[in-house]
């Protein structure tokens, strides 16, 4: 997230349209990572003792390419986009919540400084977990949808309303949209990591530099990214767990929680299977967030320069009006003087 500019600043919505629409744009664009990367973390090694399938996917993927050559097979092309209209939506409303409460907070925080200043990394970290929190509490929902669609077999195919049906109809009621909630509050630490290293790493390699060109835009997204889905992939893989169906090996028993569900994973993988889908994880999070964070930069400039133009128009108006109130006076002034 990049501070507002000292001579033109947005209003906190004009951040979170800015982060929104730079959001769906980058993540339209690499959505068959996003489903792979879901299938991979889902499904569970097999071993040769293994009497059944461990993996609630159709197909076992051996790596991303073979997921995306089964998927396509089986399912064509679209199969690659299953459930993006829930996902672009949770995406949408993910992003407009974080920046907008990220850029609220910060403002905020900057302002009550008695010598306004930049936040340390420790306090740009704390506020954007802190706005992270805010805004998982209110879309989780989406992405609880999203992950059953993505996971849906051939034969199973939903809608996003018709998905939400059958979570609120399992045997968590309504609370089951808010299914991992609790890896999602610890997972702030994502973003936060990774708008926290941006501003920093920008601070360092552009200091001063209020608009980026797009390639050093996209270069610092890109690398804050990497740098949060290392560490945070073990919780990743936990929460898709959690959200996704329970493999059969299971039978239809849910996981309670993301600890469960890393201690099965161990048990069964190793370690290793923490980190299983790492590497469309990372492939698409270092394209999102160079792109987001490129085309964010771009939309808070159009917004930048909209708002100047809009103060220009409604400053030569209110000049015009107080011209014509003047003309009047004047006309008015030898009547009264009568």
């Amino acid at each position: 997230m990049t501070g507002p500019s000292k001579q033109a600043p947005l209003p906190p919505w004009g951040y979170a349209v800015a982060g929104a629409t730079g959001a769906v744009l980058a993540n339209a664009a690499v959505y068959p990572l996003d489903i792979v990367k879901t299938r991979l973390q889902v499904q569970v090694k097999r071993r040769p003792t293994d009497p059944e399938p461990l993996t609630t996917n159709a197909h076992h993927y051996t790596s991303t390419f073979d997921a995306i050559s089964k998927i396509v097979d089986d399912e064509g092309i679209t199969g690659l986009y299953s459930g993006i209209n829930g996902a672009l939506i949770g995406v949408a409303s993910t992003n407009f919540a974080y920046f907008f409460w990220y850029s609220t907070i910060r403002a905020y925080y900057i302002s009550s400084q008695a010598l306004p200043k930049p936040p340390t990394t420790a306090i740009e970290l704390s506020l954007g977990a802190l706005a992270g929190a805010v805004a998982q509490v209110f879309t989780i929902p989406v992405a609880v949808v999203t992950t059953r669609q993505q996971t849906q077999s051939k034969g199973e195919k939903k809608g996003l309303i018709d998905t939400g049906r059958e979570v609120v109809h399992s045997e968590d009621g309504w609370t089951g949209l808010w299914r991992g909630l609790k890896a999602s509050l610890v997972l702030v630490v994502n973003p936060a990591i990774t708008y926290g290293a941006y501003q920093r790493l920008k601070d360092v390699l552009f200091p001063g530099k209020l608009s980026l060109r797009p390639w050093e835009a996209f270069l610092l997204g890109a690398m804050s990214k990497a740098l949060a889905t290392i560490a945070t992939q073990p919780l990743i893989v936990a929460k898709v767990g959690l959200q996704s169906r329970p493999p059969p090996a299971r039978d239809g028993k849910p996981f309670k929680s993301f600890i469960e569900v890393m201690k099965y994973i161990v048990e069964h993988e190793g370690l290793l299977g923490l980190f299983k889908g790492i590497a469309p994880q990372i492939t698409k999070g270092l394209l999102v967030q160079g792109l987001l964070m490129m085309t964010k930069e771009r939309f808070e400039l159009l917004f930048v320069l909209l708002f100047a133009y809009l103060r220009k128009v409604k400053s030569e108006k209110l000049q015009k009006m107080a011209d014509a109130a003047a003309a009047k006076a004047k006309q008015t002034l030898p009547v009264l003087a009568k």
